[in-house]
């Protein structure tokens, strides 16, 4: 996803123009390229989930606290956020090839780190190189997407960067439990897969033809700022409150749901650990396939209403217990989860000029990473005195008052933008 924090940039040239300047030998064509991309943007995000059915093992290893799990998770939206502060608009001025295969790069560095982990300190610096990888690929690939984008399909890009994370969540989280659960090593197969796949992504992406010019004040670039054009500051802060709560819910299951799953239903199945993620970023990658032709009003409203039912129906579940109850709340959630991530960011990514998109679509992402991650924190920290079921009913229900203060926001929002005589779509 395309992220800046520097001063407002021109928009660089069209794909055609910039790859005729560039020597394009052994390229891969448009349409290859761009599925290239897609591919590599699963990947990333897969791999940034697998660690999720890991923590349980790790924490039964190293027999840490739940403060200490939720810090491993959070070091790793730090390092994404501190990239997306300074290096999101590194691929402008370097070119979005380099900046991709570096990124590559990094990762495979951390999938090293993991392999060799015997403590909790080397996965705390794992985790952090993998969020600095994450967030320098995420705005390059962002970038690169809308720079290869089709003419005949102009959605297909915000269609890609709206679905591959959630889509690469599940892939990773479920995958991840089912190598840990029937596999041998548990706690370095799934890395070196990753780091093989790693490999084969860097001789790909070695092909992809530059779409972005080398030009001066990279160094300058690096000024870590966030800057929101004044017309769009009202649509921006009309999405918090969802953005808020949907990020915070998939921080609490990321971090926390396998634990939860382990300790509240006493299911230790590892693939289970997977489910638990797979529960909420599995619908909500069905659901913004589904609902990519909707109007973003109605897209926004149903999305905080499911997020708002759904979490209430997973509270239910947790409280009685019932696992068929808290398993269906996530699945709802999930599905509230996907559409609001499909119209916020479509909607950010549409009513920017070229020229701001990237600072207003960093402004987001470190609205939704900080979300990821500090509420994960301090539930985990309130988990190690309250206890994980008294936390997750605190936590649930401080994201359905935001659930809440999200359908008033957009009830706003809708009447303001009837009253200007337009409605954009999703």
């Amino acid at each position: 996803m395309a992220g800046s924090t520097s001063t407002p940039l021109h928009s660089p040239p069209p794909a055609a123009a910039a790859a005729a300047r560039v020597p394009n030998r052994r390229r891969l064509s448009r349409p290859a390229a761009f599925a290239a991309l897609a591919v590599v943007f699963v990947l990333f995000m897969a791999a940034f989930s697998a660690p999720s059915p890991l923590y349980v093992v790790y924490q039964q290893q190293w027999h840490f606290s739940a403060t200490t799990l939720t810090t491993v998770f959070a070091v790793y939206v730090l390092g994404m956020i501190a990239a997306l502060l300074v290096l999101g608009a590194i691929s402008d001025h370097l070119g979005r090839r380099p900046v991709l295969l570096s990124a590559i790069a990094l990762e495979a560095v951390s999938m090293v780190l993991f392999l060799t982990a015997g403590s909790v300190a080397v996965l705390l610096a794992a985790r952090l190189i993998q969020g600095i990888a994450t967030g320098v690929a995420m705005t390059t690939l962002g970038a690169a997407l809308a720079d290869l984008n089709p003419t005949h399909a102009p959605h297909r890009a915000g269609l890609i960067t709206g679905t591959a994370p959630t889509f690469g969540l599940a892939l990773g989280s479920l995958g991840c439990g089912l190598l840990v659960e029937y596999q041998p090593h548990p706690t370095r197969l799934v890395y070196l897969l990753l780091l093989a796949a790693l490999a084969v992504a860097g001789v790909v992406l070695s092909a992809l033809p530059e779409t972005s010019l080398r030009r001066p004040g990279a160094a300058r670039s690096l000024q870590p700022r966030l800057r929101i054009a004044p017309h769009l500051r009202a649509d921006l802060l009309s999405l918090v409150p969802i953005l808020i709560a949907s990020w915070a819910l998939g921080g609490l299951y990321l971090s926390l749901g396998p634990s939860v799953a382990a300790g509240l239903f006493g299911l230790s199945s590892h693939v289970i650990g997977g489910l638990v993620v797979t529960l909420l970023t599995g619908p909500a990658f069905i659901t913004a396939i589904a609902l990519r032709g909707w109007p973003v009003g109605r897209t926004l409203a149903v999305s905080a209403s499911l997020l708002l039912a759904g979490t209430a129906v997973a509270l239910t579940g947790v409280q009685q217990p019932s696992l068929v109850t808290a398993a269906l709340g996530t699945a709802i959630a999930g599905v509230g989860f996907g559409g609001s991530a499909l119209a916020s960011f479509g909607t950010l990514a549409r009513i920017a000029r070229p020229a701001e998109r990237s600072e207003l679509l960093s402004v987001a992402f470190v609205i939704s990473y900080l979300s990821f991650s500090i509420p994960a924190v301090i539930a985990g920290m309130a988990t190690t005195h309250a206890g994980l079921q008294q936390t997750f009913v605190v936590y649930a229900a401080t994201v359905a008052v935001l659930c809440a203060l999200a359908l008033l926001a957009q009830r706003l929002r809708s009447a303001r933008t009837r009253a200007a005589g337009t409605l954009p779509r999703a």
